[in-house]
């Protein structure tokens, strides 16, 4: 699962990080909705190489701006917020699981170097230790993002009545098991993403630190440059991700759905994107995906440190009082 991966500086108790890691998740959500919503309506359209007349949209620029106008003639303008009640609880707490996580894997990685007598590099532990935080966050909140994805991928044709009903026929027609599915494709994508993501921050940070930008977006811009490139690393385990998530009985429902093979497991579903729709296919929706992958970075970082220095300032002015 893709939520706009943030940065962390090893500040602040585990309240404070909690609490500044959730806002920062929060605010993010809300900005980049509409763009996460064509990002998952573009992985889902089922393109096959065999019908050389059909043009996949989001191909080109015009593909991507003709869809945003579909969805607003036909959905309207919420059309762009579709999911966002679970996916702003993902957020929420992915964020927060996320940045506890990434903060207690680099102190038990401090712990071991203490004992040991040894010392990791920086750039393996910001690795380790996101790769940890990604993994623990991914499966907590999984339910959330498949909820998310099926609410962004209803059409014109509802699927589900609400959130409360969408749990209810999952758990009825699915079992527990349907609210997890392509759960192995977001393990086998965040430890990479995650891990390359807090890597390529922590090694840009310093860098943009002596760039002098307004409104301290030296944070923002590492890591901008870090989410773009991780991001593209993993992509098509995204793809295989979506694919999975909209499997099941309600299947043919969704955009796209009406096509789109049934799919099994991560490798059989890279082998039958590749032969069906070519590599192309496990990239559909990453031009968007990049271009929602620097505001979603910037509002998470700029957020996070801004919420966590304001936090810890109110801390000290209640120490102050007392």
């Amino acid at each position: 699962m893709s939520p706009a991966a943030p940065p962390l500086r090893d500040e602040g108790t585990r309240t404070q990080v909690l609490c500044a890691g959730a806002v920062a998740g929060l605010v993010s959500r809300f900005c980049i909705a509409p763009l996460d919503v064509l990002k998952i309506r573009l992985q889902l359209q089922y393109h096959s190489l065999a019908d050389p007349l059909s043009t996949p949209l989001g191909k080109t620029p015009a593909g991507v701006l003709y869809l945003a106008r579909e969805i607003f003639r036909h959905e309207g303008i919420t059309g762009f917020w579709k999911g966002n009640v679970p996916a702003e609880g993902l957020y929420l707490s992915y964020g927060a699981a996320q940045f506890l996580a990434y903060r207690s894997a680099n102190q038990l990685l401090e712990a071991v170097e203490r004992r040991e007598g040894v010392k990791v590099p920086g750039t393996i532990k910001s690795f380790l230790a996101g790769a940890v935080a990604g993994t623990a966050a991914t499966t907590i909140t999984y339910p959330l993002d498949l909820l998310r994805t099926r609410f962004a991928a209803q059409g014109t044709e509802k699927v589900y009545a609400g959130l409360i009903a969408s749990i209810r026929d999952i758990t009825r027609l699915e079992g527990p098991a349907g609210f997890f599915r392509g759960l192995p494709a977001g393990i086998a994508q965040i430890v990479p993403n995650m891990g390359l993501f807090f890597a390529f921050y922590e090694g840009f940070k310093p860098i943009a630190a002596d760039i002098h930008l307004p409104f301290g977006s030296g944070d923002a811009l590492a890591g901008i440059s870090a989410s773009i490139l991780s991001k593209s690393a993993v992509f098509p385990l995204d793809t295989v991700r979506k694919r999975l998530q909209v499997q099941g009985p309600t299947r043919g429902k969704y955009f796209g759905g009406a096509k789109m093979p049934v799919y099994q497991g991560v490798r059989g579903t890279i082998g039958m994107i590749v032969k069906r729709e070519g590599w192309r296919g496990l990239y559909r929706g990453l031009g968007v995906s990049l271009i929602k992958a620097a505001p979603a970075s910037a509002v998470t970082m700029w957020t996070y440190e801004r919420a966590l220095g304001l936090i810890q300032g109110l801390g000290e002015g209640q120490d102050g009082i007392g």
